[in-house]
């Protein structure tokens, strides 16, 4: 992306909240990462304050301008199988599934330290864990805190990006289906066969960290998404001032639309109708929480398409008026990558949602420091 002109130098360029979970929020760091300066090991400052910062923080981003400054990653913590499952139940912590793939996400791609997070365990006591799930859990019973152990393997893994879990709180989920039913726990959740009706948190007075309130307040450009409609991104939204704070943000606010339905989750939603579940659960009395919603309407090739039609998803449908009557612009495009699954092309995405923070008007920019 080029951004010659934008006004945005090293001192001066954007800080990114990214919100979300799973797979999505992961693949949307790896495309914003190559816009922030990958942390200097020779020293312990910022090279944008040293003599000679511009040129050596261009040489730490060599694929693209250094236009972020900030980038933070808030991450739902309801997960409750698998490996952090697990560790959840054995050590009562939050689970570290999806806060380890931001970590690694966000890490230099040929460090090996990424590499031993993202190791396995295929046999033994172990079958299942990830190391790096491991390592933060041992971090977490040293310093009684999740959050902080979360930091720290942050700055082992060299990331270029602060990521925070949307709460400190141990939260579950419980669901009420269109059955009337209640189901909770996450895992319970997504494998239910009944549409959800409404998403809450237990207990539902759990809040965030300040540091999280503190990067929202900061932004100048906020993405929530892609990723489950409500396991991955809801979540979030159901703690306690995350809705109040981006209603009062004054950063461009894009939601990332999933390119397919998700069983269990989202079958039959439009791209609006995900804004509307979305909108509910956030409370529209705090007021508006997006202003852009960024949407694929390019094409998926038929084997794909027949690949998840045999667990009845397709693609969302762009009903472009419903989304602007919703107060929301909708911003098209061909953002898929096909791969064994479909995945956004993390690149183009993050080209475009900077493209839309670069445009506003310069004050946005300007260094609080």
């Amino acid at each position: 992306m080029t951004v010659a002109g934008s006004g945005v130098s090293s001192d001066k360029g954007l800080r990114v909240v990214a919100i979300g979970g799973g797979t999505g929020l992961s693949t949307l760091l790896r495309g914003l990462k190559r816009y922030v300066a990958a942390p200097d090991r020779r020293k312990g400052v910022r090279m944008d304050r040293v003599e000679g910062g511009e040129r050596r923080a261009a040489e730490r981003c060599p694929d693209a301008q250094c236009v972020i400054r900030e980038l933070s990653a808030v991450v739902t913590v309801t997960d409750d199988g698998g490996s952090s499952g697990r560790l959840r139940e054995d050590f009562k912590m939050l689970p570290p599934g999806d806060v380890r793939n931001c970590m690694v996400a966000l890490s230099e791609d040929e460090h090996l330290l990424s590499k031993l997070f993202r190791f396995r365990f295929e046999q033994g006591e172990l079958e299942g864990h990830s190391f790096g799930n491991l390592f933060v859990a041992a971090l977490s019973h040293i310093t009684g805190d999740f959050a902080q152990a979360v930091q720290m393997s942050s700055q082992i893994l060299a990331t270029r990006g602060r990521i925070f879990p949307a709460t400190n709180t141990n939260v579950s989920l419980a669901a009420r289906m269109d059955d009337g039913s209640v189901v909770r726990g996450e895992t319970n959740i997504t494998a239910s066969k009944q549409r959800i009706v409404e998403l809450m948190l237990e207990p539902a007075t759990a809040h965030p960290l300040p540091e999280t309130l503190e990067a929202i307040a900061q932004a100048d450009l906020i993405t929530l998404g892609p990723g489950s409609l409500y396991t991955s991104l809801i979540t979030n939204l159901l703690v306690r001032g995350i809705p109040e704070a981006l209603a009062a943000s004054g950063a461009t606010r894009v939601y990332v639309c999933n390119l397919m339905t998700q069983a269990n989750e989202s079958l039959g939603l439009t791209a609006s109708q995900h804004i509307e579940k979305i909108l509910q659960h956030a409370g529209q009395t705090h007021g508006p929480i997006f202003d852009y919603a960024l949407i694929n309407t390019g094409p998926i090739s038929p084997d794909r398409l027949q690949q998840y039609a045999r667990e009845g998803q397709t693609p969302i449908e762009a009903d472009l008026e419903a989304v602007r009557a919703l107060g929301v612009e909708p911003i098209t495009g061909n953002f898929v990558h096909e791969g064994d699954v479909l995945r956004h092309d993390y690149d183009l995405v993050a080209e475009r949602v900077l493209a839309l923070a670069l445009a506003r008007p310069a004050p946005l920019f300007v260094s609080s420091n």
